[in-house]
This record gives C-alpha cells, structure tokens and sequence, in this order.
C-alpha cells in the first residue's frame, strides 16, 4: 500500500459518495492492505488510518474496523473462506447488555461451523458490509469467542431503528439480529482479548482521533494564513500556537508508540495504547474549542467538510472509556516499577 496513491484516492472521491461507497473503492484499490501493527511498519499504518480519518471519519470508522478485521486474520493465521478479495468487513465486538450473540454447535457438525443466535449492538457498517468479525458466546460461557460471518444471509436482520447519530451518521452503527446463522469459528476462546494485537490494534484508534483533529486545526491555519492583517489578531495567533504545540505532541507520541509497538511485538502493549488514546481524546477536545473560539461560527455554518467533522469528532471520541481508561492506565504505571516519566 502507498501511501501517496491512498491520499490521491481520497482527494478525488465525490463528497457526495457515502462513507460505504469510499470504502469499497478503496478496497477495489487494494488500498486497504496495511502493514500489520507490530510488524515493522506500524507508523505507516497510522499515517494510513489518520489519511482516511481526516478525509472522513464515517468512512474512518468503517476503514479502521475493515482493515481490523484483515490484520486479525492474518495474526491468527487464518483465511477466510469463500470470501472473496472484495469483501468488506466489519469487527463488532461491544459487549452491550442488550446484545449478546450465542453460539450452538450442532450435534454431528464437522470442522468450526456454528450457528448464531442473539444479537449485537454498536455494529458499524452493519447495512453495507458483506462479512463481520465478531464476538460470540459458547452456552457453557466460555468466551469471548472470535467468528466470522456473511451478511448476506436469512438469518441475519439489520435494524436502524436505534441509530437517531447525527456525529457519525454514516458509520452506521446499527443493531444486528441473529436467527441460527450460519458463522465459523476462529481461533480459541479468549484468544481476541490475549492476542498482542488486541491492544497494538486499539492504540491506532488514535491515529484516526489525530486525522480528525487536523481537519479542524487546518481551518484555523487556513484562516489565519490567508486572514487580512486585522484578521491575524493576537487571540487567533494564539490560538493556532496552542493548536500546533498539541498536535505536535500527539505527533511524537504516535511516533513514539508506534516504535515501541514494532519493538515489543509481543509484549503487552495495553499501557502505550491507553496513553496514546487519552492523549488524542486530550488534544482533539482542544482543538475543537481553541477552532471554535478563534473563528466562531462561521466554519461550522459555510464550511462542508469542517462543519461534517466538527459533529463526527466528539462523537468519535468517545469510543474513549475517559476516567476509567486513565484509572486504568495509571494502574499500569504502578505495576511498572520505575518512574516512567525520564527522558
């Protein structure tokens, strides 16, 4: 994947071709075939994800859970089969209390075939995508269990009767039903939660926070590069400082993660993704009020793109657990030992 020929990719697309649609060209492309996280190139596949996030988050969402669902695949040396290379996928693996799927093995059934019964909640993509990565149930509790399946099935129902977004709409993050569908094991009960990738893969959520954080941030620099002398006041000048000192930052922690996570390919990485998580939460949350501020209404009102992710940011966002992401990650300093913090 070049990473120059996914930027053109993007900058050519239709504003009026939805966030599916993008999708699927950019997998007709070949332009959804990253480089795993932890496999060397881990920035790259940041750079990649933080592209497509500040072209459009919607489409970011289902990009990031599609090439997911390719870089779990190949983790687990596993092939899908019967799938073909178009194929686009989800990973849906919210636990909500409302939404549980259940497996059943059927008496005399050969080889990882199941049926599925139940449903799931926070599906993004679920009315577009062709195949889904999901966590399901075995009737003795064990779990979470990792299958695969097609979409395109009877026993699977799509509902959008829950889905009122207007940040984020065109993810889609509908509701899906199952009725004894047809779906295939992959791997080993628990192995999503204890595999490396698990916690390499979360961290590049960060990236997709940073790409839309810059969309934001151009506004500014935009308005201020191409302002009037009266327009380039000292309140907009300072707030484009505050603006690049903290995407700056971000910049180097991102870098920084991601040349621990190729490092460490192997070694829990649980603290290196919370901490580059909050920090993108920290730093888009900023950009978004010190944008807001510096150039009031008028972007959010005349301006297409900024206004769409303007509303899909915060949303997006919030996929962070907040407080109890940073309990947790300050749980994981403690358990280092040594002060993290020396330069």
């Amino acid at each position: 994947m070049q990473l120059d020929d996914l930027r053109r990719c993007l900058a050519d697309f239709d504003p009026a071709l939805p966030a599916s649609g993008r999708l699927d060209s950019l997998i007709r492309a070949g332009l959804d075939r990253l480089p795993p996280p932890g496999g060397g190139a881990t920035l790259l596949r940041w750079q990649a994800l933080a592209a497509v996030a500040a072209s459009d988050l919607s489409l970011a969402k289902l990009y990031e859970g599609h090439t997911d669902a390719l870089a779990i695949f190949a983790e687990l040396g596993v092939t899908p089969a019967s799938v073909s290379a178009s194929a686009s996928w989800g990973v849906w693996a919210a636990e909500a209390p409302q939404g549980r799927a259940l497996i059943e093995v059927e008496p005399g059934a050969r080889g990882s075939t199941v049926r599925l019964d139940g449903a799931k909640c926070w599906c993004s993509g679920a009315a577009s995508a062709s195949n889904a990565l999901l966590t399901a149930w075995h009737a003795d509790g064990r779990g979470p269990q990792l299958v695969s399946i097609d979409l395109r099935q009877q026993g699977v129902r799509v509902s959008d009767g829950a889905w009122q977004a207007l940040g984020m709409a065109g993810s889609a993050s509908l509701d899906v039903a199952f009725d004894r569908a047809c779906a295939t094991m992959v791997g080993l009960p628990g192995v999503y939660l204890s595999r490396p990738g698990f916690w390499q893969g979360g961290a590049g959520i960060a990236a997709c926070w940073y790409g839309g954080a810059l969309t934001i941030a151009e506004a500014l620099r935009q308005a201020v590069m191409q302002g009037t002398p009266s327009a380039r006041g000292p309140f907009r000048l300072a707030a484009l400082g505050r603006v690049d000192v903290s995407l700056q930052s971000l910049a180097a922690l991102l870098r920084q993660s991601a040349a621990w996570i190729d490092a460490h390919p192997e070694t829990d990485a649980s603290a290196v993704a919370l901490r580059v998580r909050l920090g993108a939460e920290e730093s888009a949350a900023l950009v978004l009020a010190e944008v807001g501020r510096a150039l009031g209404a008028t972007p959010f009102c005349r301006d297409a793109k900024f206004a769409r992710a303007a509303v899909d940011l915060p949303v997006f966002i919030r996929q962070s657990h907040a407080e109890r992401d940073l309990a947790l990650l300050a749980e994981r300093v403690l358990e280092s030992g040594a002060p993290p913090w020396r330069l």
